[in-house]
């Protein structure tokens, strides 16, 4: 691991117990001592604090930048209010997934957080698409995430202002002193919120919030099956450069003025495929939630058949889902399969478990919307 990068919580995790593995290029935590079932449960039960400063922290400068940002994200951010954050994809020509990321408009300037494992391919797709009449400034910041239902009590102890925030609202703050840029998101399907914080005070922060009797360090583990169960993507195993909005289920990430009929229709990369899916739905396949039958995970990578043994997809993400009681998944289906209360069947080890195609989120969310 001595290639590896560290965060600027590498000794909050060893002080915690971390049990730190390879992700990312970064050494992080899998998980703490309670385990990664009582982490995941103490998160939607209470309220878990994480790690994210691996994910890549951007500013993008310059004159007309919404419009700019628009060449390469098929999403409404010329109509994105000062102080929202929207969630966006980067694709590219033949309409597939770069990368997905959160993009904040900050007045002068937009704010850019992009996934850990894709963010120098990220930056350097930004610079080449916008040129030189922007500036596309890496930034050296910790980025935590105070996730579960007591958050909002936590938060209105340290900075009760930063409680009026509604979901996918971003603001500036102080805690103890530290400036800290904060969103009302997170990855879990709680409430919760994003604290962005210089990297130099990451580690006090972290210390502080845990001195809250609701917040419990929690790892990678458990970050992975809280959105799991929040029927959300994970970059490079649900989504990738192999698939498209449309065959992820995410067309609601391609704003309407940036269709067909909308105000700026096309203009982002691989846009002729992307509008042409939307409009004649002729795509082969279709990402779905999975609900196990039984109590055996189905993991990435486990085939999908039908009741005639006819294979009609993948699993993309899989665990046990404590907060459901059962198995969950998701993967891509051929689309004839793809209506919640389908059964299929996914291959383990030689044996062919019940599934059946089920809506997602498979947890109810708890974001703060008004």
């Amino acid at each position: 691991m001595s290639e590896l990068n560290h965060t600027p919580l590498y000794a909050f995790h060893q002080d915690n117990g971390g049990k730190m593995v390879p992700f990312a290029g970064y050494e992080m935590p899998v998980q703490y001592p309670m385990g990664v079932k009582k982490e995941h449960e103490h998160t939607r039960s209470a309220c878990g604090l994480f790690d994210v400063s691996h994910m890549g922290q951007v500013l993008v400068h310059g004159a007309n930048v919404a419009e700019a940002l628009e060449t390469l994200l098929p999403a409404d951010i010329v109509g994105l209010e000062q102080g929202r954050q929207r969630y966006s994809l980067m694709t590219n020509d033949s309409g597939g997934i770069l990368d997905d990321l959160m993009v904040v408009n900050a007045g002068d300037h937009f704010y850019l957080v992009v996934n850990a494992a894709c963010k120098e391919q990220d930056i350097a797709h930004l610079r080449t698409g916008l040129g030189n009449d922007y500036r596309v400034e890496e930034l050296d910041r910790g980025l935590l995430a105070l996730q579960g239902p007591k958050a909002e009590a936590v938060m209105h102890r340290l900075c009760p202002a930063a409680c009026d925030l509604v979901f996918m609202e971003h603001a500036r703050f102080e805690i103890d002193g530290i400036p800290v840029w904060v969103s009302r998101s997170g990855y879990t399907g709680e409430d919760g919120f994003e604290i962005s914080v210089p990297a130099d005070a990451c580690d006090t922060l972290a210390r502080r919030l845990c001195e809250e009797e609701e917040v419990e360090p929690i790892g990678l583990g458990a970050r992975d099956s809280l959105r799991l169960e929040a029927g959300l993507c994970l970059y490079g195993h649900d989504i990738d450069t192999t698939t498209t909005p449309v065959e992820a289920s995410l067309i609601w990430a391609v704003g309407k003025p940036r269709r067909r009929d909308g105000e700026r229709p096309g203009g982002f990369p691989g846009a002729d495929v992307i509008l042409h899916q939307i409009e004649a739905r002729d795509h082969a396949r279709k990402r779905v939630g999975l609900m196990g039958e039984g109590r055996a995970p189905v993991r990435e990578g486990a085939e999908l058949f039908d009741a005639d043994g006819q294979a009609i997809g993948q699993v993309t993400s899989g665990s046990f889902g404590p907060s459901v009681g059962h198995p969950v998944a998701m993967g891509y289906v051929s689309v004839e399969y793809a209506e919640a209360g389908n059964s299929v069947h996914a291959e383990v080890r030689g044996r062919k478990l019940p599934m059946k195609i089920a809506k997602m989120p498979f947890v109810t969310p708890g974001y703060r919307r008004g």
